[in-house]
């Protein structure tokens, strides 16, 4: 079992969705898997099969995030050296040198990116690229999409 890095907000956010399933959308459940069984026959009941459904997926939802948790390496980077150079945690400012836009993206592990929110994957091509280089470096990174060059701005440990 590896240990997977994760943010300090990002194990937060899981501890919050699974204090969420377990304190909140698992007794929902429950009661509607009671409301359904009141009404009768099991066998043709769909809000009962329904909700059946809902706990299976609820409760896979619940092990994954404990599977998570317990292998988490929980990364700090607050209370890391800051020598500027881009790190597992980091924020960094570049531009896109195609299209001369600035983009802003957080580094972070596997279970809480989110490109739609500017999370990146520290394994994605664009993550590995940018690991280890420093404010002012020119970045080469073959994407899915094609190649992109950025230019480094700004590197923060928040």
């Amino acid at each position: 079992m590896d240990k997977e890095p994760i943010t300090v907000a990002g194990l937060e956010k899981l501890k919050l969705e699974l204090d969420e399933l377990k304190n909140i959308k698992r007794p929902q459940i429950v009661a509607a898997i009671a409301e359904a069984r009141s009404h009768g026959d099991l066998k043709e009941n769909a809000e009962y099969h329904a909700a059946k459904e809902q706990q299976a997926q609820m409760e896979s939802r619940v092990i994954e995030i404990n599977d998570i948790i317990a292998r988490a390496n929980v990364i700090d980077v607050t209370k890391i050296e800051n020598n500027g150079n881009i790190i597992f945690g980091s924020t960094v400012s570049m531009q896109d040198l195609e299209i001369n836009k600035k983009k802003t993206y957080k580094i972070v592990g596997k279970d809480e990116a989110d490109i739609s929110k500017n999370l990146i994957y520290f394994k994605s091509p664009i993550g590995k690229a940018l690991i280890g280089k420093s404010v002012g470096e020119m970045v080469a990174v073959e994407t899915p999409s094609g190649k992109k060059s950025f230019k480094i701005l700004n590197v923060q440990y928040a």
